[in-house]
């Protein structure tokens, strides 16, 4: 961004300067990458952005749009420069204690609410247990989207907690999401109608193999699914039965290719597969999320 820096720029020249650096540097997406870290560096909306396209650049955006394209092309997902995802319409926000919300999740949303609906919950007080929360982002939506549940998000990390109460207060559902820090269901009490996961499904072997923008910037512990991808999903399994009403159902979202390993899991731990309704796909038509009940 040498070219800002000596000579001040309009909005949209610095944005296609940025552009062009990020398509050298190889960036899947250079033009929408460099448009959203200028509107960060600004805070303009996208909407403010285009109308002033011709303005000049101020010389401390500049410098905070330099960082930011410099962040970018060393690897840095645009979500975490910016320190928000989008995800099922809302905003939430991350840090480097979160994993950062994939699309593929959103299954697990519309798999939930289908259960919910399915039983004819979704105007009850449903009890939820999301296990190794992150930024919240599974909690707070099915909070939001469910008018009279409440909620219980766990994680190990401290740090990710106090995030996910941050984003659960931001959009509204602040009074109805508790958090407690612990390792899956040990020492959960309660009984819950639904229990919701996104437990870390990665071969460890394998992590180091994963694109930059994952490997340097996820957390390990929210990907490391230990020898064979499955250390959590046994965990979790073992407690589950405990943590459930009668009735009551757990959704884990899983590797593309676990699914079946998943539920055996389950079954095995004195839960119910039920035929028809125990996988669902994601957009990509691959096993994303399974389903088993009490």
């Amino acid at each position: 961004m040498g070219e800002a820096a000596s000579h001040p720029l309009s909005l949209g020249r610095a944005c296609a300067v940025a552009a062009g650096m990020l398509r050298q540097g190889r960036i899947d997406t250079p033009e929408l990458d460099a448009r959203l870290l200028i509107c960060h560096a600004t805070g303009l909306s996208h909407e403010a952005y285009v109308a002033g396209r011709d303005d000049r650049l101020k010389p401390e955006a500049a410098a905070r749009f330099g960082s930011f394209v410099e962040r970018r092309l060393g690897g840095e997902p645009v979500s975490r420069i910016v320190g928000c995802r989008e995800f099922y319409g809302r905003p939430f926000r991350i840090d480097a204690n979160t994993l950062d919300p994939r699309a593929d999740t959103e299954t697990l949303i519309e798999a939930a609410l289908a259960v919910v609906g399915r039983k004819g919950l979704r105007e009850s007080a449903v009890k939820l247990l999301d296990l190794g929360t992150g930024s919240g982002c599974i909690l707070v939506t099915l909070l939001a989207e469910l008018p009279k549940a409440s909620g219980l998000g766990v994680d190990v990390s401290v740090p990710a907690l106090a995030l996910a109460k941050t984003n659960a207060r931001r959009l509204g559902v602040g009074a109805w999401a508790s958090f407690v820090a612990g390792n899956w269901l040990e020492a959960i009490g309660g009984a819950f109608d639904l229990v919701v996961a996104n437990p870390p499904y990665l071969v460890a072997a394998d992590i180091a193999g994963l694109p930059r923008e994952v490997r340097a910037h996820d957390p390990w512990v929210a990907l490391d699914g230990g020898a064979d991808g499955l250390a959590a999903y046994r965990r979790i399994a073992l407690r589950t039965r405990e943590a459930l009403r009668p009735g009551g159902s757990i959704l884990l979202e899983t590797g593309a290719d676990q699914a079946e390993a998943v539920l055996r899991l389950l079954g095995e731990a004195g839960l119910k597969v039920e035929d028809g309704h125990c996988v669902w796909r994601d957009l990509g038509g691959r096993p994303r999320v399974v389903v088993a009940s009490a």
